[in-house]
């Protein structure tokens, strides 16, 4: 019997552009080798950088926000999965599914934490400490509500479970630390590698809609690529990313080396071009996918201590984590300049890939976990009390909104 799995994306999978559209279609791999009929539906429009998911046999669908027609588009798809992408997805559609499909397993893949990401960007603008206080925010309850009306949550980062069972209670049957799934690195992909000596320059990458990447090259710019260029004339830094605005065009500079790029067709060539990745991340949650990129294809990294969270366990980093910008630069320089602790550093990049983010383990935890929630389904939600609560009518202050906003639309269109 067909299994139906239905994601509601808050964009359309963009692996080119950014982690979270790799993370998507890594989640849809892991469903297809269960033999789910996928479909794919977004209310957001598509970019010229969208993947093609029908190529992948997925079907495509736009749905509407604030409308019943989604009412009618689920009860015919009836689905026995539903994906939500982002909690914001499922504060819209989460009421509907529940709704409509009863019996379907709600699973929201959180990316990352979005109240904690907030939270540390605006202490961060504050200029002080990050504390309880910012993240105990309105985005935070939000998404702490959507976490408990979902049947299963899926947490990318070790950090961030630590943060949901410790600061927020959450009980751990709700969540499964679920971080990137990437194909092991053979011995023979590390031999056609390019070597040390064949390489040159400094590269970091990330989509500048983002706002920790922007602030990272900003950073870059103004205090420590001025350090290390100082000591490394003829070095360049190349700085790829999708949605260059002109705020980051006009930042590129020949005399500095301080090179522009924009967006790359090919992140795993332009990473194995370079010697040194830097990733100075001042804010922020969840993996950073250019440091899986980075140790993929062989290329230490300089990163701050937001940027390697989650990242490497008790295992050695693929360079060095560093939050002072003097000692980030000296470090960079280090790596630019020292075959052999480059070399050291490749290995434990390669060697964390290897044993921290195996796609064939991962794959399996997660298929267990759909099939257990599927059999439990019933007494998981009897012993999840506060999201049958969150669930009560009383509590759906998004369902009443959705439900005035079409009232609203249809007022105004007759």
């Amino acid at each position: 019997m067909t299994k139906t799995l239905l994601i509601i994306g808050f964009v359309w999978p963009e692996p080119k552009s950014s982690a979270a559209g790799s993370r998507m279609m890594q989640l849809i791999a892991v469903f297809q080798s269960q033999n789910y009929k996928i479909t794919f539906a977004s209310p957001c429009a598509k970019t010229q950088n969208a993947f093609d998911l029908e190529s992948e046999n997925v079907n495509q669908e736009s749905i509407a926000l604030n409308d019943s027609s989604f009412d009618d588009f689920i009860k015919v798809l009836n689905p026995d999965v539903v994906v939500f992408d982002r909690f914001m997805m499922e504060e819209q559609f989460g009421w509907r599914v529940a709704e409509h499909c009863p019996k379907a397993l709600r699973i929201l893949d959180t990316e990352d934490l979005h109240g904690l990401r907030k939270g540390r960007q605006q202490a961060f603008k504050d200029g002080k400490p990050f504390d309880n206080s910012y993240l105990f925010s309105d985005t935070a309850k939000r998404e702490i509500a959507s976490i408990y009306r979902s049947d299963l949550s899926l947490i990318i980062s070790e950090a961030e479970m630590e943060i949901l069972q410790h600061h927020f209670k959450v009980d751990e049957s709700l969540l499964l630390y679920l971080p990137f799934m990437i194909d092991s690195i053979s011995k023979n992909d590390i031999k056609i590698l390019p070597k040390f000596e064949n390489r040159e320059h400094f590269i970091t990458i990330g989509n500048f809609l983002h706002e920790p990447n922007y602030n990272a090259v900003l950073y870059l710019k103004e205090t420590i690529w001025p350090l290390i260029r100082k000591k490394t004339p003829q070095a360049k830094l190349h700085i790829y990313g999708a949605y260059a605005t002109q705020k980051v065009s006009q930042l590129h500079n020949n005399k500095e080396g301080f090179l522009i790029k924009g967006f790359t067709e090919d992140v795993n060539a332009v990473m194995q071009m370079a010697k040194v990745c830097l990733a100075p991340i001042r804010f922020g949650a969840g993996l950073k996918g250019k440091l899986i990129d980075a140790m993929k294809n062989g290329t230490p990294c300089v990163t701050t201590r937001i940027g390697a969270e989650g990242m490497f366990g008790e295992m050695e980093a693929n360079g060095f984590i560093e939050d002072n910008p003097l000692e980030f630069a000296n470090h960079a320089i280090k790596l630019y300049e020292d075959a052999d602790v480059w070399e050291a550093s490749q290995s434990n990049g390669f060697q964390v890939v290897n044993n921290r983010f195996s796609q064939k383990q991962f794959q399996q935890i997660f298929t267990k976990a759909q099939e257990n929630g599927i059999k439990q389904l019933t007494e998981n939600r009897l012993n999840n009390f506060i999201g049958q609560m969150l669930q009560h009518q009383s509590m759906q202050s998004t369902k009443f909104m959705s439900r005035w906003i079409e009232e609203k639309n249809l007022r105004s269109s007759s």
